[in-house]
């Protein structure tokens, strides 16, 4: 089958999405009014809260939720085959994503730009707020470990990635001075920083003395490092140690003077990036040797296949974001259409060229079927398989094999790295949460709240000895992320569900998603906590069975008290 069929019916869906489904929500369902007063301008303060351009917002919005996920999740889900993978991200962006997206940013403008973790407080009551916390906390450090894991181990196999992304920060800092001092235009000077990194990258790619390689620095792969350890493992420590660095600095920083021109500088990373691929497709139109559906009977697709993918067809992850940075940025409640759902739709075309790059990377379907021989194969394989598979189509458009490696390393990096420093950021919110609601009035300081939020992070990373090696501390939570992360969609789907019913306006197309999706995460996570965790599961582990049977109760706990709430509601409107 043609790929370029494939992806015309995906993005032709996108458009129509857009078009005509997000302006009926914003319209008749979240009744945006461009004269209502944002946080950004009630509380600007120079740090979080700061009026921005739509555009610029939408930069930092789009590459914060982006990340590695959208990239990995479908490069894993092709297991099942591409043809479920491919309407769950097609459909799953345009009826679900995009909702909850623009949902959640236009929840958190309407009350003061607080977090979807304290409006849970004000809809559903305080214990379900703490609980709700306590999920999300979980979320967001699963997520600093294992990112920080991703961009290490990602410098350490594509060394020429190293300078072009780390030469992003001075050029990004130099914009935000130059915009937000000297009043310029963001456009133009980011383009000149986008065409300097990528510059860097082909002189780097085809320059051996440019390469950051820390483990050629050391002595090689054989190696002796540091405290006993390998050349390999004492790279990944000293990368683990500039990460949390820069995190720290990046998550303190007024939105300003890095985030937003750094994730400004991103977005065109990555329309250029994603303009590469497709075009490449365009070029070279390779065939689908993935096949349509997969028979694999190790690991059914139903219901995990809506756990596998998530970001690219909806994550909990978005609305953390909406609410924890994009809403204090959003200059005027209009904004919130184009950069929610028009955020969630670019995921999706993220998440669709995934697919496309591993679907068309492998010369027959014999040769896919033996390097997806079963779902654990996947889960190992599947970044590495996008990366070759987008190389493979950058270089239908002439661009050396080597250069384009590097230039697609570097999009992954600069992705997984502003959700990094985005995810520590939205961590330091909500220990200072924590810290008022406990009064522990120490934890509601910026800097005590970030140290606490980078040594849990980097303590998850580094002690525990993880399934891949040392500093894979974070995959051992991991398994829990696919439905923590739904389930926290679910449930802010239905925060925004109530608050509409609140309002008086039709919630249904807040409330079929959340059903949906809840039905699926529950089924899951019961199937995983019962017979795969527990002490006679298929894959005892007692710190997954006590960890996600606390979440499925929580959950099931917020679920109750959210659905009563919302039928006391019912009730008194009838």
């Amino acid at each position: 089958m043609s790929s370029l069929l494939v992806a015309a019916i995906g993005i032709i869906i996108f458009i129509l999405g857009y078009r005509f489904y997000s302006k009926f929500v914003a319209e008749k369902i979240y009744r945006l009014d461009p004269n209502f007063v944002t946080p950004a301008h009630q509380f600007k303060d120079g740090v979080d809260f700061v009026p921005t351009n739509k555009y610029v917002v939408w930069g930092h919005h789009f590459t914060s939720v982006a990340g590695a996920a959208p990239i990995l999740g479908p490069a894993i889900a092709v297991y099942w085959g591409w043809l479920p993978a491919f309407l769950w991200v097609v459909l799953g962006t345009v009826f679900a994503a995009g909702v909850h997206d623009f949902g959640t940013l236009v929840l958190s403008v309407r009350n003061k730009g607080q977090s979807i973790g304290t409006l849970a407080h004000r809809l559903i009551g305080k214990k379900a707020k703490l609980l709700f916390l306590f999920i999300i906390l979980i979320l967001v450090l699963m997520v600093n470990a294992v990112f920080a894991w991703v961009i290490s181990n990602l410098f350490i196999s594509y060394p020429a990635s190293v300078l072009p992304v780390f030469i992003q920060i001075p050029l990004a800092i130099w914009i935000g001075f130059a915009v937000y001092k000297g009043k310029t235009k963001m456009l133009i000077p980011s383009l000149i920083a986008l065409a300097v990194m990528y510059g860097v990258a082909i002189i780097s790619s085809n320059t051996p003395a440019l390469q950051i390689d820390l483990v050629q620095y050391i002595g090689g792969e054989g190696a002796a490092g540091l405290f006993g350890m390998g050349a390999v493992s004492t790279a990944f420590l000293i990368w683990i140690i500039i990460l949390m660095g820069y995190v720290y600095v990046a998550s303190t920083l007024p939105v300003w003077k890095l985030l937003q021109p750094r994730d400004y500088i991103n977005s065109h990373q990555l329309v250029v990036g994603m303009a590469i691929l497709y075009l490449g497709l365009l070029f070279t139109n390779p065939e689908v040797t993935a096949p349509v559906a997969s028979a694999a009977n190790d690991v059914s697709w139903f219901p995990l296949l809506f756990i596998t993918v998530a970001c690219g067809a909806i994550s909990g992850f978005h609305g953390l974001v909406s609410s924890g940075t994009s809403s204090k940025q959003l200059n005027k409640e209009t904004d919130a259409r184009f950069v929610g759902y028009f955020g969630a739709v670019g995921e999706g075309a993220l998440a669709l060229v995934s697919i496309l790059a591993v679907i068309t990377l492998f010369p027959t379907t014999g040769d896919f079927t033996a390097a997806y021989s079963s779902f654990t194969q996947a889960n190992a394989t599947g970044l590495g398989n996008f990366i070759e598979g987008a190389s493979q189509l950058a270089t239908g458009l002439a661009i050396p094999a080597g250069v384009a490696t590097t230039i697609v390393s570097i999009i992954v990096v600069s992705f997984a790295a502003t959700t990094l420093d985005t995810s520590v950021r939205l961590m330091r919110y909500i220990i200072a949460e924590l810290g008022v609601e406990y009064k522990v009035p120490a934890l509601s300081k910026m800097h005590v709240a970030t140290s606490v939020a980078v040594i849990l992070s980097t303590v998850l990373v580094l002690l525990p000895e993880g399934s891949r090696g040392f500093g894979s501390g974070g995959y051992l939570l991991w398994p829990l992320f696919g439905t923590s992360n739904q389930l926290l969609a679910g449930i802010s789907l239905l925060l925004i569900s109530i608050w509409l019913k609140r309002q008086g306006r039709n919630y249904l197309v807040t409330l079929i998603p959340m059903i949906f999706l809840l039905l699926m995460t529950l089924l899951a996570m019961f199937n995983q906590v019962l017979f795969q965790w527990s002490w006679f599961g298929s894959d005892s582990n007692m710190l997954l069975f006590v960890l996600g049977a606390v979440i499925f109760v929580f959950a099931i706990w917020i679920i109750i008290t959210a659905v009563s709430t919302l039928s006391r509601n019912q009730l008194k409107q009838n």
